[in-house]
């Protein structure tokens, strides 16, 4: 390791140093999109500059299902990858079953527990030590809006559940889809969290984080089913099985007038060459005003055995938390950097409204963990969640009295 201490004493890259430690690096990610790809290349060509070869080892899926899937037949194998995208409680899972490398001495070097918010450098540790590196913040409790559907419509963007579904038919009428979404169960269950969440964070960690039985099966969650099945009449027909992109893309198109989605899909709206403010709007979801459910994107490094590698591998974790990364990064994903300290100017007004939202709500105790994209639990309390609320969601057979019944024994049978 003496070759990478020597290149990380001044947390610079020297084509020597390039050349030292040059190595492989296979990444296994989900980050497929246009604006994901986008953002992703940009490590890429930050590892190749620095003398590396870079594996790319994407697997399709916006909830990262597929990928996990894989990742864990190449580490049961004996051959994972160098780096995955893996988020919240999986990182712990990954790192109990022995599986993590520790990145304490690129973290020391490059003064993460400093440039972190301690809400973001706890996940990325397992006992204690650094094992992964997070690549951004998402805000999950956006709603992205297509400025000229309201016009048509003669309607305001929803600051509430009630007023969504209210307006519903007026721009149905306009010509509208009023809600783009993919019937999916990882985004079934972003509208649902965002729904919960306008019930405030407290009622929303009780459920999410802690599990609450009573706060599970208790007339607030009957509510939030209730209003779920409601929002359901948003959408239209052809949504099984749709991609998140493509949805966005109704929203870009004029196809549809609203999302509900995290900030990812502001990369879309970037990549289709459209302004924030002028071309489409973002808003927090109804009712969650001065609230922010996060996801936070990162890349778990897991053991190696070859030195060049772990080298590579290092380098990888080092390039990710510099300034230029993160903001390119997080330029073509939508998202907001992890680091803080970061100059805005070249951010737009949705990531500006991020940034102090992710701030004040963090100050206020309204920050919480997503649930749908696994940040608040694990993922087989997750994966329960997951499958009560799509099934609800894509049945008419299911009261919300009954529904909430089964969410509560799901959850109990997975922890």
């Amino acid at each position: 390791m003496k070759t990478l201490k020597t290149c990380l004493s001044g947390l610079a890259l020297s084509v020597a140093c390039a050349t030292a430690s040059a190595g492989e690096v296979e990444v296994l990610h989900w980050w497929t999109s246009g604006g994901e790809a986008a953002a992703i290349n940009v490590l890429k060509q930050e590892m190749e500059a620095a003398g590396h070869t870079w594996k790319d080892f994407a697997v399709a899926g916006g909830g990262g299902e597929s990928a996990m899937t894989v990742l864990k037949s190449r580490a049961i194998s004996g051959n994972p990858p160098s780096a995955a995208q893996i988020k919240g409680l999986d990182i712990q899972e990954w790192g109990e079953l022995g599986f993590l490398s520790p990145l304490d001495e690129v973290a020391a070097a490059g003064q993460w527990d400093s440039l972190l918010p301690q809400v973001v450098s706890d996940v990325m540790k397992y006992d204690g030590h650094y094992v992964a590196v997070p690549v951004n913040v998402h805000r999950v409790n956006w709603l992205w809006a297509n400025p000229e559907a309201f016009k048509k419509a003669n309607v305001e963007v929803p600051t509430s559940w009630e007023q969504m579904i209210e307006i519903g038919p007026k721009l149905k009428e306009a010509g509208y889809v009023p809600l783009a979404h993919g019937g999916q169960a990882w985004q079934d269950a972003t509208v649902f969290e965002d729904i919960a969440l306008a019930q405030g964070p407290d009622f929303y960690r009780k459920a999410f984080v802690e599990h609450d039985e009573a706060t599970l099966k208790g007339d607030t969650m009957i509510k939030v089913f209730n209003t779920f099945r409601k929002v359901r009449d948003l959408i239209d027909a052809d949504a099984s099985g749709r991609d998140w992109n493509v949805a966005t893309s109704m929203v870009i198109n004029g196809q549809a007038a609203m999302q509900l989605m995290g900030d990812w899909a502001k990369g879309e709206f970037t990549a289709a060459g459209k302004t924030a403010g002028t071309d489409y709007i973002c808003a927090p979801a109804p009712g969650t005003e001065g609230m922010f459910t996060f996801n936070i994107d990162s890349l778990a490094m897991f053991q190696q055995s070859d030195d060049s590698r772990i080298e590579a591998q290092q380098d990888l974790a080092r390039l990710v938390m510099e300034p230029k990364f993160q903001e390119t990064f997080n330029l073509n994903k939508g998202s907001i950097p992890a680091r803080q300290g970061m100059d805005r100017t070249p951010f737009d007004s949705c990531a500006h409204a991020s940034m102090d939202a992710f701030t004040a709500s963090a100050e206020s105790g309204s920050l919480v963990p997503s649930m749908a994209h696994g940040m608040s639990t694990s993922s087989r309390v997750q994966g329960a969640i997951y499958d009560v609320v799509t099934n609800f969601f894509n049945t008419s057979d299911m009261s919300a009295e009954d529904a909430v019944d089964k969410l509560a024994r799901a959850v109990n049978a997975s922890l």
